[in-house]
């Protein structure tokens, strides 16, 4: 959806990392190796999305790191859209609000760290979950979004030891 709006491949790949998960932070030749493109192609589109203040940067050392500027009047906006190109917006649709049980529902893996992957990965956290009726959401879900879906259901109790590392929050019952 987004690859026909944005015709720089490499623009794109920095929003989807950037504005994915806003505690996503990346410097130059860590961004050359993930994304396999030249070092001058990111740094354009580096500089220009800072301009624009969509990112912001500070020094650490000799690197210079960047990450989404969550101040921006257009972050949540590019944030929705981006949870909509990889169809997160989708799973959390057919999963959280129709589950019953659900408190929680996380992204981790690959996504969680900004990382384009053909799997996603999630934590479903609950009790009381209909796990057959759970398949049949996942299934219908990864037939929308053309991505395969790992899950993993945890009781509350469960997610307290859980390492909380790469994880980010997509719905929570309040």
């Amino acid at each position: 959806m987004l690859d026909t709006l944005i015709s720089s491949q490499t623009r794109l790949k920095l929003l989807l990392k950037f504005f994915l998960n806003s505690s996503t932070s990346s410097y130059l030749r860590d961004l050359e190796s993930e994304f396999g493109e030249s070092t001058n192609a990111i740094r354009l589109e580096l500089n220009r999305f800072e301009q624009a203040g969509l990112l912001s940067s500070a020094s650490m050392g000799n690197k210079k790191m960047f990450s989404a500027n969550i101040q921006h009047p257009l972050f949540s906006d590019i944030h929705n859209i981006v949870l909509k190109h990889y169809g997160l917006d989708t799973i959390v649709e057919e999963i959280a609000h129709k589950l019953g049980g659900v408190l929680k529902v996380l992204l981790g893996g690959s996504f969680a760290r900004g990382i384009n992957s053909t799997v996603i990965d999630l934590l479903i956290i609950g009790s009381d979950i209909d796990k057959n009726y759970l398949l049949q959401l996942i299934e219908k879900a990864e037939s929308m979004i053309r991505r395969k879906i790992r899950y993993i259901i945890l009781s509350p109790s469960e997610f307290q030891s859980y390492p909380q590392t790469d994880t980010l929050l997509l719905w929570e019952n309040n």
